[in-house]
């Protein structure tokens, strides 16, 4: 990895090590409980939540193919085993690992990177939209016997203005992206000139992608999949709560409660590092689960780890299956994607 990495490995560090000086003597764990949680945890449930997992990759693989489309026809069977070897990538070296797939695709269908940089930018475009429709949706519309209800309506029916925020600016941007590009480069270009263009730039781009899509057809198919894509992730957190049996705060998870327990897993996996990221997701979600349900720490601690494997460590021995028959190294493939990211975002 390069410098960058290495400040960041370095800063984690030194954040883990002061966050257990600090907390040493405050925190009481069970570590026989922690293990007695995993060791009753349901494997059927968690079983099928690591098939919805997989079924997302392949879903994503049928998302790219689509948007691929306009510059290039390419069947979704091909572009599974990106999916499959980039995900590994982040799952081992964390996110500076995010443009392997979009590397990897490239190379693999002979398209420049810049190219499915943008079809990377677009596909988390739907991501979020997808994942906050379904979020604000399902806490908007919480039961009122849910513990902290008013907590959970309000943060649903923000999330749900911010989502149709996201959606009128995409939508002026898809029609009129050439003058909102304009209108931002003269505001901030006397504050910043660099920062106007960069701006405007990126507003352009952001056209160009939602340009990609040719036809409403296109654009709901994509929305579609990404949807039921997200209504399958937030379905895996459920059943893998409810796995643990023997916490009912946990194996009585709704749906709707859920939905915090998302929030937190996707906000700790954002900055995700190598190896410590894994540490600190658990933490996040086991957090989270004690704070929202009330659940014990330690279950919730098990219930974080099993979280982390389902959600994200699943994939490894399929990402590391397809990179031997694709002939591909994940450390090597990894260095490469991020100097020709570098290059094609300056």
């Amino acid at each position: 990895m390069n410098k960058r990495s290495g400040v960041l490995w370095l800063v984690a560090l030194v954040v883990l090590a002061g966050f257990v000086i600090v907390f040493r003597d405050r925190i009481h764990f069970d570590w026989g409980s922690f293990w007695q949680h995993l060791k009753h945890a349901s494997p059927g449930h968690i079983v099928v939540a690591i098939a919805l997992i997989y079924v997302t990759y392949w879903l994503r693989a049928v998302r790219w193919s689509v948007l691929v489309r306009p510059t290039k026809k390419v069947p979704a069977r091909a572009l599974v085993g990106p999916q499959f070897i980039g995900f590994t990538a982040v799952a081992l070296f964390g996110r500076l690992a995010d443009l392997t797939r979009p590397y990897i695709v490239a190379r693999k269908i002979d398209l420049p990177l810049s190219t499915q940089v943008a079809v990377y930018t677009l596909e988390r475009m739907f991501d979020l939209g997808a994942a906050a429709l379904i979020f604000s949706s399902a806490l908007a519309f919480a039961p009122k016997n849910l513990p902290h209800h008013e907590v959970f309506v309000k943060a649903g029916l923000g999330s749900l203005a911010v989502t149709l925020a996201i959606a009128v600016f995409a939508l002026t941007v898809r029609v009129a992206g050439g003058a909102v590009a304009r209108f931002a480069r003269a505001v901030l270009s006397p504050v910043s000139k660099p920062a106007g263009e960069s701006i405007a730039e990126k507003i352009t781009g952001f056209r160009d992608g939602l340009n990609a899509l040719r036809s409403i057809g296109e654009f709901a198919v994509v929305a579609m999949i990404s949807l039921g894509m997200w209504g399958m992730i937030a379905t895996a957190y459920v059943q893998t709560a409810h796995a643990f049996v023997r916490t009912p705060e946990l194996a009585n998870l709704s749906f709707s409660s859920a939905m915090l327990l998302m929030a937190a897993s996707i906000g700790g996996s954002l900055l995700q590092l190598p190896i410590v990221g894994w540490f600190t997701q658990i933490a996040v979600t086991a957090a989270a689960m004690h704070a929202f349900y009330g659940a014990p720490i330690e279950a919730a601690t098990a219930c974080g780890a099993t979280l982390l494997v389902v959600t994200f460590l699943s994939i490894i021995p399929a990402g590391l299956i397809c990179a031997r028959l694709e002939h591909v190294s994940l450390k090597k493939v990894t260095e490469e994607s991020e100097t020709a990211g570098e290059s094609v975002v300056q």
